[in-house]
């Protein structure tokens, strides 16, 4: 007996099989309705749902109301999954509510340059903290019925040429870096899509790039779900068939045609398109059994979680005498100066952009939590488009100097930072910093809330007493600023980014956004806190960093087998304890160091955290797991990732520069590392192993008699240097083998 999917699939005709490929309009999928297919939405929703009134209307900026949560950028600094799933959670709810069957999110592609337009829309430098929260907000997600699609696979860290830049990428850093959160998000939570994304890697569009969808993505990953296109990143829709892609979006052109042509023309195997739409009608008919009717939201419900992610997203980069949490007398006296307190920036622009159940901001909440209107005075500091005025900075200087603290609120308007475009600067507004300056010059306890989705410079950093990085908190985010400065929330954040002093520190700024179409990632493997280590670059707050109003610390750092095979999973334990007079939360930070790489790696790299709570003065046992992955790495010569035997130095941090606990292990590898040898391969290589060793013992000894004979020790270890670095092939050249000695040799070592 025939399956439901067979017998579908049976039924259809082909030009039935190639219209179901191609989007219907905007928003949803073909419906075929005398087979009863119905078709499925798809929306945007990294931060929130966005669901545009119509399928054939964009929608920014007039979708239905939705809660606008964190973005990205924002819950990725709480460092903490569980959050990041109970923010899935809500949004599927709200989407279920609304009848969306996919949410075209979560972004799991990594900053690789601050000037990244879009980079609120991502998690983080760092692949492992991106792949985990990214694997998080799916599981999230899908445990309600609504498929997500993860995206932009993949090499899409820039606005500038998006839709047709080439990412020039070495496969090692391929493989490592950009690749890897997409493995973990798929390999933990399965996503029901993953969205290929506009830009050429490696001189092949992403969605007809058959060695990421088919070779990486099914073959190697597993991967079982479908693989939809950006929103017009379809340029040949036969070609993308072939390598792998079951959806173009959005609907229209000559897409359908094409395909029923090249069917009919034989330049498309019918059974090849039988396969690509019999795993996109299980999908549809995945999600549209998962469909729940008649589902509503509480409003107020998810308001109250997105102030608690906010809450817990907030970093406190700096905090001199404690000036926060503000209290005792202070309290009857604050200054907040900056339209940010009163008019928040809370999300980001373009198609991640919500229309929100409400907005709450600082002011009004710091008002509501004081008791007292008159305990707060108010100045715009600068004008309503981010512009200096003379009589607004007397105005805030005016009002800073009569309080007790200064609260001022500063950051990067729309403007600075969007889809479609990338910044030009990492610098505030000049109207900011110069506000910021003026109440310094009249107030000696000033705190900072910054409002920005990435990175920026803080040439006031000296000045201030306090810093927090607010990001952009969603809809509830000044509400939760009020609840870091008065205390009731302690803060946790940690840092997902690294903050440099100035732009030309970072890994990417000769080669951002790249010469004309092509991306060049020159910077390697060596993205984020990896070239700030590599390069010895003090940044200005590292990757990781984050304060609390309580103090830890971190003691008996152990290691289950400090020898272990690289088919053994490596527990690491260690006990850290809450020593000052608040309930706070600490992120434990695992850093894996390896001591004598065969190969150019970074310093260290996160392999794994956990976020703690505890209350004053408890202490817990944090264990964390280590798989051999977190060892390897991946070896182009030979294609695979690799474990060499060595010692690796565990590394336990508050951030990536305070490292507070080592410990040193020692892996066993039990796997010959495969080698290919050729022509070029060098007499060193072939000298390093006992089989290839035993076939030139001969020749190598009359090599290297001459550098003994050298009465010049100088001299004679550079012969043997030269004679190490040279090719074997030289050797036919000198006379001491024969082509056809080093052919034999050559199919001997490479068949044993």
């Amino acid at each position: 007996m025939m399956s439901q999917l067979e017998t579908l699939l049976e039924s259809m005709t082909l030009e039935e099989k190639a219209a179901l490929t191609v989007g219907q309009d905007l928003w949803t999928t073909v419906p075929i309705e005398r087979l009863n297919i119905s078709p499925i939405w798809l929306s945007d929703g990294p931060t929130g749902l966005r669901k545009s009134p119509s399928s054939t209307e964009v929608g920014i900026g007039s979708s239905l109301p939705a809660t606008a949560f964190p973005t990205e950028s924002a819950i990725a600094s709480s460092w903490n999954p569980a959050l990041a799933y109970e923010v899935g959670k809500a949004i599927a709810i709200e989407a279920q509510t609304h009848d969306v069957q996919v949410l075209l999110g979560p972004g799991a592609n990594l900053k690789r340059s601050p000037l990244g337009g879009r980079n609120f829309e991502y998690f983080s430098e760092d692949p492992v903290l991106s792949g985990l929260m990214a694997a998080a907000t799916i599981n999230g997600v899908q445990e309600q019925g609504i498929g997500t699609s993860l995206k932009h696979f993949v090499a899409n860290e820039q606005e500038t040429g998006r839709m047709y830049s080439n990412s020039l990428i070495d496969e090692r850093t391929l493989r490592e870096v950009y690749l890897t959160p997409f493995e973990i998000a798929i390999t933990h939570a399965n996503p029901w899509s993953v969205m290929a994304a506009y830009n050429q890697v490696n001189g092949t569009y992403a969605p007809e790039n058959s060695y990421l969808l088919q070779d990486i993505l099914r073959k190697e990953w597993g991967y079982k779900g479908i693989v939809i296109s950006d929103w017009c990143a379809v340029n040949d829709r036969v070609a993308s068939i072939k390598a792998g892609l079951h959806l173009q979006m959005p609907g229209g052109g000559s897409s359908v045609g094409a395909i029923v042509a090249a069917v009919k023309a034989g330049q498309l195997p019918e059974e090849q398109l039988n396969e690509i739409v019999s795993e996109l009608l299980e999908a549809i008919l995945k999600v549209n059994t998962a469909r729940k009717s008649a589902m509503t939201f509480d409003s107020e419900e998810h308001h109250a979680l997105a102030r608690r992610a906010a809450g817990e997203s907030i970093v406190l980069l700096k905090n001199d005498r404690n000036l926060l949490p503000l209290a005792g007398e202070v309290l009857s006296s604050v200054a907040l100066i900056g339209r940010f307190a009163k008019s928040p920036r809370y999300q980001g622009s373009g198609s991640s952009q919500v229309v929100p159940t409400k907005v709450e901001n600082a002011h009004d909440e710091l008002i509501r939590l004081i008791g007292s209107r008159e305990a707060i005075a108010y100045a715009d500091g600068y004008t309503e488009d981010q512009q200096s005025d003379s009589v607004l900075l007397r105005e805030a200087q005016a009002v800073a100097k009569a309080a007790k603290v200064a609260v001022v609120f500063v950051g990067l308007p729309p403007s600075f930072e969007s889809e479609g475009y990338d910044r030009e600067h990492i610098d505030l507004p000049q109207a900011h910093n110069e506000l910021i300056e003026a109440v310094c010059d009249v107030q000696p306890n000033v705190a900072i809330v910054l409002t920005n989705g990435a990175t920026v410079t803080m040439p006031w950093v000296s000045r201030v007493s306090a810093i927090i990085e607010g990001w952009l908190g969603g809809q509830a985010g000044g509400a939760a600023v009020a609840d870091v400065l008065l205390g009731q929330v302690n803060p946790s954040g940690k840092l997902s980014e690294t903050f440099p002093i100035k732009l030309a520190d970072t890994p990417s700024y000769l080669s951002f956004p790249g010469q004309g179409r092509q991306a060049i990632y020159t910077e390697g493997l060596f993205i984020g806190y990896r070239w700030y280590d590599a390069r010895d670059i003090e940044p200005l707050f590292p990757f990781g960093h984050g304060l609390s109003y309580t103090t830890f610390s971190y003691s008996e750092l152990e290691v289950n087998q400090p020898t272990f095979k690289d088919t053994d999973t490596l527990t690491v334990s260690l006990k850290v304890k809450n020593t000052g007079l608040r309930a706070g939360q600490e992120v434990l930070q695992l850093y894996v160091h390896p001591k004598q790489p065969r190969l150019c790696r970074p310093y260290k790299e996160l392999k794994a955290f956990e976020k703690v709570l505890l209350q004053p003065g408890e202490e817990k046992k944090v264990e964390l797991q280590l798989s051999p992955r977190a060892f390897a790495y991946y070896d182009p010569d030979v294609k695979a990732w690799v474990t060499d035997s060595g010692e690796f130095d565990i590394l336990i941090g508050a951030s990536s520069r305070d490292i507070r606990l080592q410990i040193t292990v020692a892996l066993t590898s039990t796997r010959s590392r495969p080698h290919q040898y050729d022509r070029l391969t060098s007499l060193g290589e072939w000298m390093s192993t006992p089989a290839t060793r035993q076939m030139l013992q001969p020749i190598h000894d009359r090599l290297f008699v001459r550098a003994k004979m050298s009465k010049d020790a100088a001299a004679a270890d550079s012969m043997r240097r030269f004679y190490e670095d040279m090719p074997i092939a030289k050797l036919v050249v000198m006379g001491l083998l024969t082509e056809q000695q080093l052919q034999q040799m050559l199919e001997e070592v490479n068949q044993g």
